[in-house]
Order: structure tokens, then C-alpha cells, then sequence
């Protein structure tokens, strides 16, 4: 696979693409000669109609000068108080599940004059996928500190540095499309050693498809970044000494440095928000981690200090936020067709389990013991004229129900309630 892979970056014939049986992709459509995440071409063309491909909702379209920070310049914006007549209606909305619900909504439609909720707001649970945008803020972070004064040298490490999928990625179900512009077919299997791309293109499996794998790869070159400073990127021989001949303790230390120091030195709380593990099992046992956690109120700080430019810099938050613009296939809160027509910037994380029960039979996203499902949303409805602008933050552990459902519908609910908010405002 390593040969194929090379072949592609040569001639741009084939597009490698990470994709879960049902997540969405980011980063806008026209940033492949950028950041060489060769994907983003062939859903390009597909647009075009010159290959096949799958059509991306109206709402994906945005191009790279088009998904920017709505709040730059308002470096003393604060979330205000929770509007008790907002919360009133949002926590309707949960019905009986609301005790099972934490969730904040920032309404920003009418920039000078905010409305925020939050319900069960400190409620405190494990992200699931959604602290892999902590492994993206440390990537980021790791950059400027080595290049605080040149961008270029940062766009640089991330376009040109090869990263090959080794021991760390084991094991992950996500499946890998290999798709050719000739045969115009899509194959698809599991990532495996040996398969190689770019860091952009891996930080883009990471938050569009959501790929575990491709996650620790990530936290691996992010170890290597903080320990080799400018040296980075190493030669796989050095890197692969390193993990070996390394203290277990001080390898604990660095993933500690290269995780969570970037949470608090960005102003969030840590103990409100902290990746604290690689997401694979092979990972974890090779570097020891700890627990991991996040809650509704500070995953909201989380996407207004983005808007506003300050996780690392400008450009940082720019980046991270262009990495979680989804253009393609929509799930889970994202998919509600009353999206469609909005840019919509997501993440989103599941975790499930089920034990015996009579008459109860165990379905995905739907378990009886534990049913977590998380999602952290911006807003822009619709895309190219942004009448509504919202984030919303949603973490449940409702039993027995189809939460991938719950939230697709309660983004409908949500939506709506923006609206009539609204309803009379002049555009």
C-alpha cells in the first residue's frame, strides 16, 4: 500500500480517503493545493460532475476564503448569563430525557445583542471523538511554539511531512476507500501499517472521518514534535527508538505536555476538558495515559475562543476551525435536513454498551447500560448569507434510545427555535 499511496501524490489519480460506516468529511473542497489532503479533489470534481462522486449538500460548498472567524476582533466577547426564557424552551424540547441531557446554545444571529442557555452545564462525561479537537489544538500549539513568527514554516511541517501508519493504530474498525479518477470505483478497507499521507491529511481523517487511527498517528507526531522541536520530523528509525527506549514514565510526561498543557495555556479549565489517552488500544498500552472528560460549558468556551482567534493564534483557530467544516455525507445532530442549506462546523463522539435485558435488543448508538453521544456544532444558516449564526453543544446518556436520532432531531428543534426567535428581525 506504502508504493500506491506514493504514486497518488505523484499523479493525483488517486484519492485516499477515511471514511466510518457513517461519518462526514471537512476542510472546504478547493484546499487540496494547500494542504495536499488529496481527497478533497475528487469530491471537487464530483461537484463538477467530471468524476463520480457523491454531491455535497448546498450548505459544504463554501470555499477557503469563505470559512473564516465570525468573532475576530472581539477578543472581549463574553458568553452572557444563561436567558432563563431560551433555557425554558430549549430544555422543553428534551422532554422527559431533560435530566439525562447536559447542553449550551449560543445564539449570535443578532451579534450585539447574544442570547445563552446551558442545562446541566458542568455535567462532566468522556468526549468520546470529540476530544480529538484537543489533539488538534496541541498540534497546533506545538507549531507556533517552534514557529511563532512564520506561518510558512508551519503550512510546511503539515504539507510535507510524511506520516506512515505503524503499530500505533491498532486496531480500528474505520475503513479506508481507495478510490481511482480512471476506474471511478471506491474499495474500501480498514487503515493499515504502512499506508502513508501527509500530517493535513491525517488531522483530516482524524476530525472528518473521525478515525481513531489516524487519531493516535497524530498524538504520536505530536509527541515527536514537542521532543524534537525543530529537528521534527525525525527519520522512522529515530522515531521508532524513541517509543522503544524511552522510560514508560517519561513518555506519560510528554503525552501530559503535549495534550493538556495546551488546554490551560489557551484559558480553558482542564478539569472541564481534557484528552487525556490515545484512542486506540495499541496506543494506550504503549504510552500510558489517563481519563479523559469534557462538559457542555467549556466545549462551548472551546468554539468561541476559536471564533475569536485566540486557541493559539489566528491562524490556528482559522485552520482547526476549516478542519471541522463538513463537506460531505452529514450524521448524526449535523444531518437534520433543516441544516442542508447551512455551512455547519462538527464534531461529534459516541460511546455505547449494552448488557442482557428481557426484550431488549442492543442496536448502535441505542445501549442499555451506557448510550453517550456528543456533539459540538457552529451554525451559519444559510452558507453564503449567514441570516442565523449558533453554536450548540449537546452531551447525553439517554438508555435504550437511538441517540443519533435523538440529536438529529433535536438540531431540527433547535433550528426552529432559532427562527422564531427571530421572525420579524430585518436581514
Amino acid at each position: 500500500m506504502k508504493t500506491i499511496i506514493k504514486s497518488c501524490i505523484k499523479s493525483g489519480l488517486l484519492v485516499l480517503i477515511l471514511l466510518g460506516a457513517s461519518n462526514g468529511w471537512s476542510y472546504p473542497l478547493d484546499g487540496y493545493p494547500a494542504t495536499g489532503i488529496l481527497r478533497l479533489e475528487g469530491f471537487r470534481l464530483a461537484q463538477q460532475g467530471k468524476v463520480q462522486g457523491i454531491r455535497v449538500p448546498p450548505g459544504a460548498l463554501l470555499g477557503l476564503d469563505q470559512v473564516d472567524l465570525r468573532l475576530s476582533g472581539q477578543s472581549n466577547f463574553q458568553i452572557p448569563a444563561s436567558d432563563p426564557d431560551l433555557s425554558e424552551r430549549v430544555i422543553d424540547l428534551l422532554g422527559e430525557d431533560a435530566n439525562n441531557y447536559g447542553i449550551a446554545v449560543l445564539d449570535l444571529t443578532n451579534s450585539g445583542a447574544p442570547h445563552y442557555m446551558e442545562h446541566r452545564g458542568d455535567y462532566r462525561a468522556n468526549p468520546g471523538s470529540v476530544g480529538k479537537l484537543v489533539v488538534a489544538l496541541g498540534i497546533f500549539q506545538a507549531l507556533a511554539d517552534l514557529y511563532p513568527d512564520d506561518v510558512d514554516q508551519r503550512l510546511k511541517i503539515l504539507r510535507d511531512t510524511m506520516v506512515t501508519a505503524d503499530q500505533f493504530i491498532q486496531s480500528d474498525h474505520h475503513k479506508v476507500p481507495l478510490w481511482t479518477l480512471e476506474s471511478k470505483k471506491i474499495s474500501y478497507r480498514p487503515i493499515q501499517v504502512g499506508d502513508q499521507a501527509n500530517l493535513w491529511t491525517y488531522l483530516d481523517w482524524m476530525l472528518s472521518a473521525s478515525s481513531n487511527a489516524a487519531a493516535s498517528m497524530v498524538i504520536r507526531e505530536l509527541m515527536l514534535l514537542v521532543q524534537y522541536g525543530r529537528v521534527y520530523p525525525v527519520t522512522t528509525a529515530v522515531a521508532d527508538a524513541f517509543f522503544k527506549e524511552t522510560p514508560r514514565r517519561q513518555l506519560s510526561q510528554l503525552l501530559f505536555k503535549s495534550l493538556q498543557e495546551p488546554v490551560t495555556r489557551n484559558g480553558l479549565d482542564l478539569e472541564q476538558l481534557r484528552q487525556g489517552s490515545f484512542f486506540t488500544w495499541k496506543g494506550k498500552q504503549l504510552v500510558a495515559g489517563t481519563t479523559s472528560y469534557a462538559s457542555p460549558k467549556e466545549l462551548m468556551r472551546f468554539l468561541v475562543k476559536m471564533e475569536q482567534g485566540q486557541l493559539v493564534d489566528p491562524f490556528s483557530s482559522r485552520e482547526i476551525k476549516r478542519l471541522i467544516y463538513m463537506t460531505q455525507g452529514r450524521i448524526r445532530y449535523a444531518s437534520a435536513p433543516a441544516l442542508f442549506p447551512a455551512a455547519v462546523y462538527f464534531k461529534s463522539g459516541s460511546l455505547y454498551k449494552c448488557k442482557p435485558e428481557p426484550n431488549f435488543k442492543c442496536g448502535k448508538y441505542q445501549g442499555n447500560e451506557v448510550n453517550m453521544l456528543n456533539s459540538v456544532a457552529i451554525v451559519e444558516y444559510p452558507a453564503d448569507a449567514r441570516k442565523y449564526y449558533y453554536m450548540v453543544v449537546v452531551m447525553s446518556n439517554a438508555l435504550r434510545k437511538n441517540s443519533a436520532v435523538a440529536h438529529q432531531t433535536l438540531a431540527t428543534r433547535i433550528h426552529r427555535l432559532i427562527e422564531a426567535q427571530h421572525q420579524g428581525r430585518k436581514n
